[in-house]
């Protein structure tokens, strides 16, 4: 008997019978099993609520749907700016509480499209969604098209996808930092006349082939003092990007400016200062970090094109959430913002 009242709790059996569905359907909708249809949690819980079986924290706790999985695939090595990210997507679960979501990282050989697929499939499994920086590769749209043939969103980072069923991209708009790029390295330059280099994690990555092709166009149309020499690939590596800046320099003793489309440029600002030429050869860069923000400081590096980390990872999850929700992607969402960073505006 309950306490004062002279009546009867209410038990699953009567649950199940106001409900119209059976003890062991019951059972599953208040302990988040799964293989319930939606219109029968509705049914169970509003005979739940109605006979007083629940308390009320109780009841919202049944109500509240259960967390969206989400995984974050991003590439493995020594771009600082990615680790961040990483690190973000693993300390920030107060700031994803509100959105429902359990978000977990995982890193990956960034340049392999055979592993990439693979990462997603087996990732897949027990996840409703992925971001992951993409490689712009045929394998990699197929295995994308059969996630959303299976229901799980995939969003593109810093880096997007052509020609497939991923659910949004999420970063910056790369030709135009590009051409941002291409713009600050001909002012810095000035009106001296020399050759200008380019290294990139890998054209695989569309972002880095975008941000190549802005910054060449800009400096054919405005800068035709600057001879833009052949692109280098560093795989976003300080090592690699220190041996081919190093081999750069022996190269072309004119070379004026180096710009770094992708990560690690304290590979190429240590080149140029065991040469003597970070105070003269202009050096264009991308992503705030520690070590970049070093590098500005001491003038080895001129200038730096940033996203906003917090934003990237925040709008993932809103996407996410949206998706969930059975709204728009992109409702609500800010557009990525270029900035550009100096040492005389560091935040």
């Amino acid at each position: 008997m309950k306490a004062g009242t002279g009546k009867t709790r209410a038990g699953i059996a009567e649950v199940a019978i106001s409900a119209g569905v059976s003890t062991a359907t019951v059972d599953r909708v208040l302990n988040h099993r799964p293989g319930v249809r939606p219109a029968t949690i509705q049914a169970v819980l509003k005979a739940a609520a109605d006979l007083g079986y629940l308390p009320q924290d109780d009841l919202y706790r049944a109500l509240r749907p259960q967390p969206m999985r989400l995984v974050f695939l991003l590439p493995a090595g020594t771009n600082r700016f990615l680790n961040m990210l990483g690190d973000f997507v693993s300390i920030a679960h107060e700031q994803f509480e509100p959105f429902n979501v359990q978000c977990r990282c995982r890193y990956i050989e960034g340049f392999n499209p055979q592993i990439l697929v693979e990462s997603l499939l087996r990732e897949s499994r027990r996840a409703d969604g992925i971001a992951f920086m993409a490689l712009e590769h045929p394998l990699v749209r197929e295995a994308v098209n059969t996630l959303a043939e299976r229901n799980v969103h995939t969003l593109t980072l810093i880096s997007d996808l052509s020609s497939s069923r991923r659910a949004a991209y999420v970063g910056l708009d790369n030709r135009a930092a590009g051409r941002s790029a291409g713009l600050l390295m001909g002012r810095f330059v000035g009106p001296r006349a020399g050759k200008v280099a380019m290294i990139a994690g890998s054209r695989h990555y569309r972002g880095h082939e975008e941000r190549e092709m802005g910054f060449q166009h800009i400096l054919e149309e405005k800068f035709p003092n600057l001879d833009v020499v052949g692109l280098r690939e560093g795989h976003d590596d300080a090592g690699i990007n220190y041996r081919q800046s190093r081999q750069l320099l022996k190269q072309y003793p004119d070379l004026v400016g180096i710009y770094n489309i992708g990560g690690a440029s304290d590979g190429v600002a240590q080149a140029l200062k065991e040469a003597g030429r970070d105070q003269n050869t202009v050096f264009i860069g991308h992503g705030l970090t520690p070590d970049t923000r070093a590098l500005l400081v001491d003038g080895s590096l001129d200038a730096l094109l940033n996203q906003n980390l917090h934003s990237t990872i925040m709008n993932s999850v809103r996407i996410f959430a949206n998706l969930r929700a059975g709204r728009d992607a992109t409702a609500g969402i800010e557009p990525m913002h270029i900035s550009v960073v100096l040492n005389e505006n560091l935040p």
